[in-house]
């Protein structure tokens, strides 16, 4: 019974982190490309070989120096209902934000999450809500931290979601097929580990999103005369 018991619970912390990293949520992950359809249009990505190269960098330099490591830092904060640590893990993403585009996408997907949540679980969303507008990490750590599994799970599953999205728009954008795709998602799937291991060893002095080259061409592309992306 006790083995039963364990296995069950490990199958729903799975199914509850594919639920949460899910491309088909409701929030609004495919509206935006974070940068790549403003590194398309400025000649920077062109086939799949560049756009692996993109992503992969992105995840590294990005995603695996800031997001992923206050994911798991939230994760831990909602746990031990810390919620002065929420909200500077939440205060630090939106000033780490360089421009409006990227700052408003991680404002809209947190309020949509927040939305489904209470839709789904109420009593989870409403811990949530006193503390005002969630950035997405913030909103997606506070679903996670209510299961079993591990902050390092819930970062793999973040990871895998963003990887999803960014294929999608990569698909989109340049434009590729969907063997291209899937080739991208595979090379992207085998370095997310390391990078959210990387963000495991964080602390606060030590995360960072210093990505210059993202951030212009984030700034461009709120300019860019043609595009399918709101980022």
């Amino acid at each position: 019974m006790g083995m039963a018991t364990t296995t069950d619970n490990d199958d729903s912390a799975l199914l509850q982190l594919i639920w949460l990293a899910s491309p088909a949520l409701p929030v609004g992950g495919f509206s935006y490309s974070e940068g790549l359809e403003g590194a398309v249009d400025a000649g920077l990505i062109s086939d799949e070989a560049s756009a692996a190269r993109w992503l992969i960098d992105q995840l590294h330099l990005t995603l695996g120096r800031s997001d992923l490591a206050v994911v798991a830092q939230a994760v831990a904060a909602w746990r031990a209902g810390d919620t002065d640590r929420v909200q500077t893990l939440n205060a630090w993403i939106l000033n780490t934000r360089e421009t409006r585009e990227l700052r408003q996408q991680t404002e809209q997907m947190g309020r949509s999450f927040i939305e489904w949540l209470k839709s789904v679980h109420p009593e989870v969303a409403a811990t949530a809500l006193p503390l005002g507008h969630l950035t997405y990490p913030v909103a997606f750590a506070r679903a996670a931290s209510t299961g079993m599994a591990s902050a390092r799970a819930i970062a793999l599953a973040f990871a895998f979601g963003w990887a999803e999205n960014m294929m999608q728009a990569a698909i989109k954008s340049v434009p590729l097929g969907q063997s291209a795709g899937q080739r991208i998602l595979a090379r992207l799937a085998h370095d997310i580990p390391l990078a959210v291991d990387h963000a495991l060893t964080l602390e606060d002095d030590s995360r960072q999103s210093f990505s210059p080259m993202l951030a212009i061409l984030s700034s461009r592309h709120e300019h860019q005369y043609s595009r399918l992306f709101r980022s």
